[in-house]
């Protein structure tokens, strides 16, 4: 999304007002809560599917 948008992860955190330690998850696939991934949507007019997947917990190690 944001290569399609021409915009850098630190201006997307600006303009959405994500924290720097929030946006280091995201960055490292860690979780995040659903209000910021809602977020992001709204900002990308996307649904949540387009930005994230679901994983068993066992699968992240």
């Amino acid at each position: 999304m944001l290569a399609e948008k021409e915009m850098s992860k630190q201006l997307l955190r600006e303009k959405l007002e994500i924290s720097a330690g929030t946006m280091t998850k995201l960055n490292k696939g860690e979780e995040v809560s659903l209000a910021t991934l809602l977020r992001i949507c709204e900002f990308f007019d996307c649904n949540i599917g387009d930005i994230c997947d679901a994983v068993k917990k066992d699968e992240l190690k």
